[in-house]
Formats: C-alpha cells, sequence, structure tokens
C-alpha cells in the first residue's frame, strides 16, 4: 500500500477512535503501560520523548519532576492529552502533532524514549525506530510496547491474513520483531510478555551508537 494513503488511513482510524479511545484501550492494556514506564527507570532529571502519546493514557504514570515531551500525528488524540496535562497539573510536558518517522527534533535530545502501542500503528516502524534511535543519546533507554506478529506458526499465519483489514483499521497485526529489530540495529536488552494471554511485547534497548 502507498505509505501516504496508508498514513491517511491511520490518521481517519484516530480521529474515529479519539473520542472513545480511553474507554476501550485504557483497562485492557493498563498493565503493560504501567510496565513500559517501569522499564525507562526514570530519574529526577531525565528528558523523555513518547511516541504516539495519544490522548495521555501514560501521563499519570510519570514522575512530575521529567521533562517530558509527547507528540502524536492526530489533533484530536493530542486535544484530549492536553486536557489530561491540565487536570494533572504537569508543568514539564510539551505536546506536538508530529510525524514520528521525520521528527523535529535534534540529534540526542533525549535521555529515553517510548512507544506504547504505537510502533503497529505507524505506515513505516522502521522509519519511527531510526528517528527514536538517532533523538535518543548514546547509551539512552528506549523502550516499545507492542503486539507482533506470533512466532506459533498457526497464530502467524492467521495474524497475515487478517492484515489487510486491520490496517484499515488503523495497526499491523502482523509486525514481526525481529526483522524490525535487525533493520534498525537495535539489540533487546529485555523481551516480556504483557497484558491479557501475554499477547503483547515489551521490549527494552540501549541506544548503542
Amino acid at each position: 500500500m502507498d505509505a501516504a494513503l496508508e498514513k491517511r488511513q491511520v490518521e481517519r482510524a484516530y480521529e474515529l477512535y479519539a473520542p472513545v479511545y480511553d474507554f476501550i484501550f485504557d483497562w485492557i492494556f493498563s498493565p503493560g503501560r504501567t510496565a513500559a514506564v517501569r522499564q525507562l527507570a526514570l530519574q529526577r532529571s531525565d528528558s523523555v520523548l513518547e511516541v504516539g502519546i495519544g490522548t495521555g493514557l501514560n501521563l499519570p504514570l510519570y514522575p512530575a519532576t521529567c521533562a517530558l515531551t509527547g507528540i502524536d500525528l492526530s489533533q484530536e488524540m493530542l486535544d484530549k492529552a492536553v486536557e489530561r496535562v491540565e487536570t494533572l497539573a504537569m508543568p514539564n510536558v510539551t505536546l506536538k502533532v508530529m510525524d514520528a518517522t521525520s521528527m523535529d527534533f535534534g540529534d540526542d535530545e533525549f535521555d529515553k524514549a517510548v512507544a506504547t502501542y504505537t510502533i503497529s500503528a505507524v505506515p513505516d516502524p522502521v522509519a519511527v525506530l531510526r528517528e527514536m534511535r538517532r533523538v535518543v543519546k548514546p547509551g539512552g533507554v528506549i523502550v516499545v510496547l507492542n503486539h507482533f506478529r506470533s512466532e506459533r506458526r498457526l497464530m502467524g499465519w492467521l495474524e497475515d491474513l487478517v492484515a489487510p483489514v486491520c490496517t484499515r483499521l488503523g495497526w499491523k497485526s502482523n509486525l514481526a520483531l525481529g526483522p524490525l529489530l535487525t533493520q534498525v540495529g537495535l539489540v533487546p536488552e529485555l523481551v516480556a510478555k504483557v497484558n491479557m494471554f501475554n499477547g503483547w511485547r515489551l521490549v527494552k534497548c540501549v541506544n548503542r551508537k
């Protein structure tokens, strides 16, 4: 599928999801989100980038002292995140509409970066992870939480089968973890299964440039 067309499909899908996103995705995916932010091992002065911050469901998990920048492709989702920032009174949060495949940040700008339930929702996951590597300092931590293609033969085949439908809904059902990390040049320090039925994987990498 043409990348520009897929990007428009993702934008449209998340415009529709915005009003009900929290209701659908909060309680189901909460354990994974909590574990992902915990793996960042945040220190008081850390600068953190969250890619695909959406409506800001992760915001309560961050210490107030860290400088957090959140980006998302959907203005509708970010509008919800702005409301959450105001409710939580978090002065060190910056939210921006941005394409994660081409970030408006300098090299080595952040101490750590995280993407929860985002990598399979972007048209070019390789480009997004490469950008995360670029903007995170050498030795910094990159955490990704996502559903990846099953390593079990039958389940992987089923995920391939439904992939065209899932893409129209705004995400990839058959994104393979190993080849993705290899293309980006990341080696996982940790891979853990999380959430219901262990259907999602939490991946922690150190940015060794």
